[in-house]
C-alpha cells in the first residue's frame, strides 16, 4: 500500500514521501493516526503542487537544519556507567542518554530525532541525529565505566628463586628412582 506521509517517521520517511506500507500498518496505525494518507493519483497531484509552492519554505528549513548540524560537528561524547564485573552495563545507554547529555553541553535535541543501537557494554559507538531529510549528524559516544580506578603502574621486583642445595635434590632424585 502507496502512502503519503504528513509527518517525520523515524525508520519509515520524512514528510511529504511517498513510501510503501504493509496494508494493515497503514490501514490501521498511520492514516487513522493522521500520520499519513492513501496515495492515490489525485494525492499525489495535491502533493506534487504543495512541494512546489513550498520550494522556498522547504529550503529555508533545510538551511536551519543545517545549522543546527554545525553546532554538532566536531561533538564527542563520553558518558559515564555503572558497570558489573564483567562490563555489562546495568541498563543501557540510549537516544535518550544521549539526547540528556547533549542538553549538558548546551545543545538542545530531541530524543526522538536520534537513532542509536543501544550501547549494553562499554566501548565506542555511533549516535545518528537526524535534523532534516538531507542533514544527518553522527556523533561519537563513548561509553566508559563509573568510577573506573586508574590503572597504577605495576612495579615488578626482582623475583629470587629459593635456594636449594645441590644434596638435598640427589637424595630426592634417588628416592623417587629407587621407588
Amino acid at each position: 500500500m502507496e502512502v503519503i506521509l504528513k509527518e517525520d517517521i523515524i525508520g519509515l520517511g520524512y514528510k511529504n514521501d511517498i513510501v510503501n506500507v504493509k496494508n494493515g500498518y497503514g490501514r490501521n496505525y498511520l492514516i487513522p493516526t493522521g500520520k499519513a494518507v492513501i496515495a492515490s493519483a489525485s494525492a499525489k497531484k495535491v502533493l506534487a503542487e504543495n512541494l512546489k509552492q513550498q520550494a522556498h519554505k522547504l529550503a529555508a528549513q533545510k538551511a536551519a537544519a543545517e545549522e543546527k548540524a554545525a553546532k554538532l560537528e566536531g561533538v564527542a561524547l563520553t558518558i559515564a556507567a555503572k558497570v558489573s564485573a564483567t562490563g555489562q552495563l546495568y541498563g543501557s545507554v540510549n537516544a535518550g542518554t544521549v539526547a540528556e547529555e547533549l542538553a549538558k553541553l548546551g545543545i538542545e535535541v530531541d530524543r526522538k530525532i536520534i537513532t542509536m543501537r543501544d550501547a549494553k557494554t562499554i566501548g565506542d559507538f555511533e549516535a545518528t541525529v537526524h535534523y532534516h531529510k538531507e542533514v544527518e549528524v553522527k556523533v561519537p559516544v563513548k561509553v566508559v565505566a563509573e568510577n573506573q580506578p586508574a590503572p597504577a603502574p605495576v612495579e615488578e621486583a626482582p623475583v629470587e628463586a629459593p635456594a636449594v642445595e645441590e644434596e638435598d635434590f640427589e637424595e630426592e632424585i634417588e628416592d623417587a628412582t629407587e621407588a
